[in-house]
């Protein structure tokens, strides 16, 4: 008989043990499921931001934002800025290029930057460039647009049309359906006629 309480006040106890575990972890794995989740939102928000990349101690790059989302967190990370954007870029020979939109993203994996509504981009050589949606590829010094744009030259001379696909230097690009002024200096020669 000894041995048959002992057996039974084992199983009473492992039944115990059990049935508390099982209490214990009501609800928990609720918890660690919500542990698992994406988090919702941004990883981080910054707002009044003025900002300055640099290269070998050069500034290259200063910016400024009302506000700045990160979204690091995502799977495709990338950064909003959904009060618009004001970059400054310095080149090599002290130039200095602005891009202003009203709003912008960035996407990190692929350095794209999609700037829309209000897009003005002036080079350091006065060309300025408008656009309601400009994208900036920024690994291969590339500029695009499949929106309607307005290019014009330090001259006044202008270019108008659906689609513009260029480098960051306007030495080579693409446009479509495109309508133009040019401005034309009209050179003097000296002969005359005998």
């Amino acid at each position: 008989m000894p041995g048959s309480i002992t057996y039974s006040f084992k199983n009473i106890v492992t039944t115990l043990v059990v049935t508390m575990f099982f209490i214990g972890c009501t609800g928990k794995g609720e918890a660690v499921q919500r542990m698992k989740r994406k988090p919702e939102g941004p990883a981080s928000v910054g707002t009044g931001i003025n900002g300055k990349y640099t290269d070998s101690g050069k500034v290259t790059v200063r910016f400024k934002t009302p506000l700045r989302k990160d979204f690091s967190n995502e799977s495709f990370p990338f950064e909003e800025y959904p009060e618009g954007i004001d970059l400054v870029f310095y080149d090599e020979e002290g130039g200095k290029s602005r891009v202003v939109s009203s709003y912008a993203m960035r996407y990190t994996q692929t350095g794209l930057v999609d700037l829309q509504g209000d897009v003005v981009l002036v080079t350091s050589d006065s060309v300025t460039l408008q656009a309601q949606q400009l994208y900036w590829d920024q690994d291969h010094n590339w500029i695009f647009t499949d929106q309607p744009y307005t290019l014009i030259s330090k001259d006044g001379s202008r270019n108008s049309g659906d689609l513009f696909d260029s480098n960051e230097d306007f030495t080579n690009f693409v446009s479509l359906n495109n309508i133009g002024k040019q401005y034309l200096k009209e050179e003097s020669t000296n002969d005359t006629l005998q």
